[in-house]
């Protein structure tokens, strides 16, 4: 059918209420509305399905959200009775309409005869992958849009490990869900009935209490976060999301006493008033928090997204002027902590491996190799971290230490197999107690890294192309690039060509081709002369291209400039393709 019968078919289809009815009968002159709404159905990305909330196939809503569960539920019910029989853990955020999602989704498993273990109330997206681990479930699913404009919700898919579903699992329940043409076969079972029956049971506190331990368990040096929690002052905010208990909570557990919220972002709100953006990357989100943190005179700031597994920091330098770590800047110096905590007191062991996205700071690779620890590339979405922590825990090849994407996500511990903000609060008061305790600060730790290692500098750009032309145009910047491959770029040569969907890496010098050693994915990747690199690829949840840069120097200076030259050059060639 053509999205104008699809269009017409809901208007009139019994298995809408009137209220999706009158949405759409409103925008009938609107063809343009009416195409986005319908020219295609949403589809599972890096972060599974995202989207904005309104009626229509590509829309977040309670029919599409029915319908991927009932897709979910027979992709388990395919995989037998003991994976059945284990349940879903199901957690939601602050998002508008992400109570509603969740319990549509447990009363679609429990009409399937699958038992869902729902949350009491929101929770954030590590909670939702440890608790999917400890109430040994086949899987999770968490309503989300992350840090999306307050008109998206999203909804992730997890697998028994806690980690978001991977290829070619994912692609095999989005065939499931693609199988569904009538919406009147989905099974569903009033609440009442679930609840009566057992196929219903609402978790909370039990969930969390284990969830807490397992995070403070990371601690390194907790004797130290105790003894400087007495003076060390944050100022914390979630942005209106899930993670103001939970943060709160872990911080006043492991002994920090001088932990202050920023009020007027305290309280759970899809709206997401006082920002923009609800996205920790964006300085912009932390004025709040400076004003509370010069009034106060704070360490330093904290902020989550809605879903609570983000983290962003900011800290004053020496010349008083704010500094907002990227987190590539943080997943380092966590890095660097951990390792060199771990190899001092004797305890990292001999198998120690590191895991990162090909997209994060090169950084890393040379504080391992300083620790003799193992790296591993993979490749962009946590998802991959997570499946790296199975491959070690399946083989005992290695121990799993820390992973971190530059998009501000990372975790300690195998506890859990998705990014933890909680835990990577806990992380960042440790090591600013570490070095409060050396009349240093977290600003101080970064210059020492950089001192230690060299200067490393990392950017990212954002082509939006929204809409039925921006899908279109994202394609053809991606067939361009792969059917001529930039031999120069800034003015420097390519010395090295990765295109991940056809599995080479390209000698640009000798033209030997050797494979990547990843999964395929639609992701090009060169390496220039002067070790500047950047990748390509389109966004998993939002309809844009997104570019990395990456450079190194033996200066700040030195290293952004070289991947300012390198971001102008392919941005000029983007530019050329477009036009």
């Amino acid at each position: 059918m053509s999205y104008m019968d699809v269009y017409n078919d809901w208007l009139v289809n019994p298995c809408f209420d009137e209220a999706t009815k009158a949405e759409l009968k409103a925008i009938e002159n609107d063809p343009k509305e009416i195409e986005d709404r319908f020219y295609r159905e949403l589809e599972f990305g890096t972060a599974g399905l995202r989207g904005v909330i309104g009626a229509g196939t590509n829309r977040m809503n309670i029919y599409i959200v029915s319908k991927a569960t009932q897709g979910f539920a027979n992709y388990i019910l395919s995989q037998g009775p003991e994976q059945a029989a284990k349940g879903v853990a199901i957690a939601y955020d602050s998002r508008n309409m992400s109570p509603e999602f969740a319990e549509a989704t447990a009363l679609v498993l429990a009409g399937n005869g699958i038992k869902a273990y729902l949350f009491e109330s929101l929770r954030p997206v590590p909670v939702l992958s440890f608790t999917v681990r400890h109430l040994g479930c086949t899987g999770g699913v968490v309503v989300t849009a992350s840090h999306n404009p307050p008109q998206y919700n999203g909804y992730k898919v997890y697998w028994e490990d806690g980690a978001q579903v991977p290829y070619p699992r994912d692609e095999a329940i989005m065939a499931e869900v693609n199988k569904i043409s009538d919406l009147a076969s989905i099974k569903k079972m009033s609440k009442e009935e679930a609840l009566e029956k057992g196929l219903l049971v609402m978790i909370g506190k039990e969930v969390d209490d284990a969830y807490d331990e397992a995070v403070l368990s990371q601690l390194v040096n907790p004797e130290v976060v105790k003894e400087m929690g007495k003076s060390l002052k944050v100022v914390y905010t979630p942005l209106h999301g899930s993670g103001n208990l939970p943060v709160r909570r872990i911080l006043k557990k492991a002994g920090l006493e001088n932990v202050l919220v920023v009020p007027e972002q305290e309280l759970p709100d899809g709206n997401f008033p006082t920002v923009a953006l609800p996205n920790p990357e964006d300085v912009n989100a932390f004025k709040l928090a400076m004003a509370l943190s010069e009034k106060e005179g704070a360490d330093y700031m904290c902020a989550t997204d809605p879903d609570a597994d983000r983290v962003g920091a900011v800290v004053k330098n020496s010349d008083g002027e704010y500094v907002v770590f990227t987190g590539n800047m943080m997943g380092t110096l966590i890095c660097e902590y951990i390792l060199s905590q771990k190899a001092a007191k004797g305890i990292l062991p001999k198998n120690a491996a590191v895991v990162s996205t090909i997209v994060s700071s090169d950084l890393t690779k040379a504080i391992c190799k300083e620790y003799g620890v193992a790296y591993f590339d993979v490749l962009t979405g946590f998802k991959y971290i997570g499946e790296k922590i199975k491959e070690f825990e399946a083989d005992g090849s290695y121990s799993y230490q820390f992973g971190f994407e530059e998009s501000y996500g990372c975790l300690t511990g195998s506890y859990a197999r998705d990014k933890d903000a909680v835990d990577a609060n806990l992380m960042i008061a440790e090591i600013a107690s570490y070095y409060k305790k050396q009349g240093k600060t977290l600003y101080d730790a970064l210059q020492a890294l950089y001192a230690k290692y060299g200067y490393y500098k990392e950017t990212v750009t954002s082509i939006n192309l929204g809409g039925v032309e921006g899908a279109a145009q994202i394609k053809k910047v991606m067939a361009d690039l792969r059917a001529n491959a930039p031999t120069e770029v800034g003015g420097v040569k390519v010395c090295e060509a990765r295109d991940y969907s056809a599995d080479t890496i390209k000698n640009i010098a000798t033209g030997e081709v050797t494979p990547t050693g990843l999964p395929k994915s639609n992701v090009l990747y060169y390496i220039l002369e002067d070790g500047t690199w950047f990748c390509v690829r389109p966004s998993g949840t939002e309809p844009k291209i997104k570019v990395y840069f990456g450079a190194n120097g033996a200066t700040m200076d030195e290293a952004s400039a070289k991947a300012q030259k390198a971001s102008d050059g392919i941005l000029a060639i983007v530019d050329e393709i477009l036009k």
